[in-house]
């Protein structure tokens, strides 16, 4: 897996509130539990997939107990088999159980993430197009999600609204057209920022491009209205295809032309990866 890792910093904010909204002042179920006995778990995959969440699962019974030891079958990134070993780990019973729930909340929705990610890559092999998501993010997750969508061979569109330039419908509206829209991005945002602007029209293309827009998202285009974008693109303008594109027009419209296709579904719609962790018989020992 070749992608950019989270900051450390990153992974142990977001843990710390996991546990903390999971756990509260305490574990009221170990009272059932002899607490410092030395077990084994495993994290099993139910169904195929794409393992991501290393991180996050180190992190969590990290926060927990250091003694709990993590030895994992499947590198981030990579296949996961039907009813697959990923991980087995050994440590106390009270941190395993406690951590159980909020590691696997991170596993399984950060490889759903990475899963879905990685078919729509697949969908696309051999065009030069990059899969894309968007701010469409669980509030809080949005570096967990947009990590899980590298992982998957994902990209990255802008992180938030304070690191890319994005004019939309209602943008364009306030400021009374594309061009004085631009025009105003241009004049407060650095030179090291691109101008991107929504457009739902050929007409409105061609006025991003006059306006010298450095990027165009093509909302909802026909097949023939994303060629004729593409044709004529004769700046090279950074043209990014969105909306109603799924895994089964996607290949279509990667072979229009464009530069990208961004989906909102990688991170929005998630469809968590099925695991469970499993404990060793406890009835011995």
């Amino acid at each position: 897996m070749h992608t950019v890792p989270l900051p450390p910093a990153v992974v142990q904010d977001a843990v710390a509130r996991a546990l903390a909204e999971d756990l509260g002042p305490g574990d009221l179920s170990l009272a059932a539990v002899p607490v410092d006995r030395d077990v084994e778990a495993t994290i099993v995959a139910r169904e195929e997939g794409i393992l991501c969440g290393r991180p996050f699962v180190e992190e969590a019974f990290a926060q927990l107990d250091g003694r709990v030891a993590i030895r994992w079958q499947v590198e981030e990134g990579t296949h996961l088999a039907a009813d697959g070993t990923v991980a087995t780990l050994r440590g106390p019973a009270g941190p395993l159980l406690s951590g159980e729930r909020t590691a696997l909340n991170f596993l399984q929705a950060l490889s759903g993430t990475a899963t879905a990610t990685a078919e729509m890559v697949d969908a696309v092999a051999g065009t030069a197009v990059r899969i894309l998501d968007t701010r469409k993010t669980l509030p809080g997750l949005r570096s967990a999600q947009k990590y899980a969508v590298r992982v998957g061979g994902g990209h990255n569109h802008r992180h938030g609204l304070f690191d890319g330039v994005l004019l939309k419908e209602n943008h364009l509206a306030w400021a009374g057209g594309v061009e004085p829209a631009v025009r105003a991005a241009r004049e407060a945002t650095p030179h090291t920022v691109g101008i991107q602007v929504e457009v739902e029209s050929l007409e409105e293309f061609r006025a991003a491009l006059a306006a010298g827009a450095d990027a165009v998202l093509l909302d909802n285009f026909s097949l023939a209205d994303l060629r004729t974008a593409v044709a004529g693109n004769r700046g090279g303008c950074f043209l990014e295809a969105s909306g109603n594109i799924d895994l089964a027009n996607v290949r279509e419209v990667a072979e229009t032309g464009v530069h990208a296709i961004s989906s909102g579904a990688l991170t929005r719609d998630l469809a968590s990866l099925d695991l469970s962790m499993r404990f060793g018989d406890q009835t011995s020992g």
